[in-house]
């Protein structure tokens, strides 16, 4: 059986944008729970917790925007001039954010204190809003003319999308939480956990929200999920994100077992990615560009995929290792300055 490359790149940046979307998830979601926490000492040891990963997570971002370019070159034409503004936002307030990252533990006074919290806050929120408002405009569909962008400049910007905006920073929120439950201790562990509760139910309800909405988008959509016998094929999804929702709820204040909320976290957000794959299949721009409308040459998707090939084990591999150097709880006083 001959492998089919467009297939083979179509599953590689899913599953390179599902490794951004957990590992910088948590990372933005300590900036969205910064505004909860007033105390400096607080905030070191939130800030401290990702301090030796942080920048690396970003890795993924662009393996998935170079891998959309090199392997659909017609979809990243059509994408990018959909979503200028979201992309744009997303990125200018990525910088900013690590711009804060930075300077904060050089701040002289509690003015410049204040202005790159503040920066790291907002940064950190208008990232994740910008890529829910992403997701949420390429499943609402994009108006494609010929083999380019036929929409206007405002056409990404819905309830829907905004509704997905802020289920991602919701979600984000939640996932940072479940990180900061496993790395911290003492009462700032207790008061995650308060946060924790309150951030899951919150997310359950924006994927039982967007989950509702999405099938109305398009008819396709609809069929998929509530068509016989395909609705029996995909119905295992919303069982097995209810069945996790209440394990992580009965999880959140297992004493020996602080690791357990933030593994199922990565469960839940990867059943939301599968049951996105299934609505999308196999559109790359809903409804009208297909994975092989869009794919590059097969010579091109070859040449890629052997360098994909080598590099991503070694990203892996250099991902895996820092996360376990930097394993445990995290005691105040340690840490990045």
């Amino acid at each position: 059986m001959s492998l089919d490359l467009t297939i083979a790149w179509a599953l590689l940046l899913a599953f390179a944008v599902y490794v951004y979307v957990v590992l910088d998830g948590f990372d933005l979601g300590i900036g969205i729970l910064y505004p909860f926490f007033r105390k400096k000492d607080d905030r070191d040891l939130m800030m401290n917790s990702v301090a030796p990963v942080w920048d690396g997570n970003e890795t993924w971002l662009v393996l998935g925007g170079g891998g959309l370019f090199a392997a659909f070159p017609l979809a990243y034409a059509i994408i990018l001039p959909a979503l200028y503004p979201p992309i744009i936002a997303m990125l200018l307030a990525l910088i900013f954010r690590g711009v804060a990252f930075e300077f904060r533990w050089k701040a002289v006074g509690r003015f410049q204190e204040v202005f790159w919290d503040a920066a790291f806050i907002g940064g950190s929120t208008v990232a994740a809003l910008a890529q829910g408002i992403t997701l949420g405009a390429l499943l609402q569909g994009i108006e494609v003319d010929g083999r380019s962008y036929g929409g206007g400049w405002w056409d990404w910007l819905t309830p829907f999308s905004i509704l997905c905006g802020v289920s991602v920073v919701v979600g984000y929120a939640f996932m940072g939480a479940t990180w900061l439950n496993m790395k911290l201790d003492g009462e700032i562990q207790v008061r995650v956990r308060r946060m924790a509760r309150a951030f899951g139910i919150a997310t359950v309800a924006c994927i039982v929200a967007v989950s509702l909405a999405t099938p109305f988008l398009e008819q396709e959509y609809f069929a998929r999920w509530f068509s016989f016998p395909a609705a029996f094929v995909v119905a295992p999804v919303p069982i097995l994100v209810a069945v996790l929702a209440w394990q992580l709820w009965k999880s959140i204040d297992a004493e020996e077992r602080d690791w357990l909320p933030f593994v199922l976290t990565l469960a839940l957000f990867l059943l939301c990615f599968v049951g996105l794959g299934i609505s999308m299949w196999p559109h790359i721009i809903p409804p009208a560009i297909t994975i092989y409308d869009a794919a590059s040459p097969a010579k091109s998707q070859l040449f890629m995929f052997v360098g994909a090939a080598v590099l991503v084990p070694i990203i892996l591999a250099y991902t895996a290792y820092a996360y376990w150097v930097f394993r445990g709880k995290l005691k105040p006083g340690e840490g990045y300055h």
